[in-house]
């Protein structure tokens, strides 16, 4: 599952406030391309939003993002998400997920982020924010005292259709993480088609 999020290498972060968009939103990234997504804990739907998708749409990879606290991670996984993601590093929900099994990315921004997941045995780290805490330059910059230990970075936060490539060609990063392709003003006002043609254009960009 983790092999086919990194093969894919771009992951929508998405919101959805409405079950209803759950799977008209699944079938515009599908027909772009693109079988895995994000659904952040943001919003009162994410869980039955993340359900919907799991048992309605098995051709998707759905994972829970913005996991703040052990409960989280429990309700994300008993929804039917296969990994998780959150902004920051909580040991305490980075241990509910690997008690569970759940592949699960904590935030880091920091050196002293880094080794303190590696020590957690944590290599898959998602760098947040990315564009306000230094963008490439500053995964670069972490590549140096780090990439030897295999540690890999998913970076959110900042990222769009112009900026793609500078984290994409750095050796360190193994997904992106962004939004761009699944606004939600687009998924407000069901623009299905356009969801899938920036879906298109992403992956063709990568």
């Amino acid at each position: 599952m983790i092999d086919r999020i990194l093969e894919r290498r771009i992951c929508p972060v998405v919101v959805l406030d409405r079950v209803d968009d759950a799977e008209p939103l699944a079938d515009a990234l599908l027909k772009g391309g693109l079988d895995v997504m994000e659904i952040t804990f943001r919003t009162d739907a994410a869980a039955d939003c993340i359900e919907y998708i799991a048992s309605h749409c098995p051709d998707v990879i759905v994972g829970a993002g913005t996991l703040l606290s052990p409960d989280q991670v429990q309700r994300a996984k008993d929804a039917g998400a296969t990994f998780g993601l959150a902004p920051g590093l909580n040991p305490k929900v980075l241990e509910k997920a690997q008690s569970l099994g759940m592949p699960f990315s904590p935030g880091v921004m920091t050196p002293t982020d880094v080794e303190q997941a590696l020590g957690l045995g944590c290599d898959l780290l998602k760098f947040f924010p990315a564009g306000a805490a230094g963008g490439p330059k500053m995964l670069q910059a972490l590549a140096g005292p780090y990439a030897h230990t295999g540690v890999k970075f998913i970076p959110t936060g900042g990222i769009n259709r112009a900026n793609m490539r500078e984290y994409l060609d750095l050796s360190v990063v193994a997904a992106i993480g962004g939004t761009w392709m699944v606004d939600s003003t687009l998924i407000l006002e069901k623009r299905w088609e356009e969801i899938t043609w920036l879906t298109r254009e992403a992956l063709a960009a990568r």
